[in-house]
């Protein structure tokens, strides 16, 4: 894992979001993470393509939807950072709403 990517990944703060809703919800698509993120998909989508390109994200397609989850080889230090990340988080920012009713079922 690339130590620069994985630090440019946690500089954005929608990034810090997704990172911290994947922490603890193992997977989530990508409805899912627009809904909780209340920003618009093509811009969720650049960020969660950050993440994946440098590492810390895997993806999972189920049909026309596309599911995110941390990647299962990060370090541990790398778990360890994103684990303290989350806990300066408001207690909302990793909350994840389940709107989609395909998603939900």
């Amino acid at each position: 894992m690339d130590e620069q990517a994985f630090f440019d990944a946690l500089a954005d703060p929608i990034r810090r979001r997704i990172l911290a809703l994947l922490l603890t919800h193992d997977e989530r698509c990508v409805c899912d993470l627009n809904a909780s993120l209340a920003e618009p998909q093509p811009k969720v989508s650049r960020h969660l393509g950050v993440l994946r390109e440098g590492g810390l994200v895997l993806t999972r397609r189920e049909g026309v939807w596309m599911h995110y989850r941390l990647h299962p080889g990060l370090p541990a230090w790398a778990l360890r950072v994103l684990w303290h990340m989350r806990e300066g988080l408001p207690a909302e920012a990793a909350v994840a709403k389940q709107d989609c009713p395909v998603c939900a079922a």
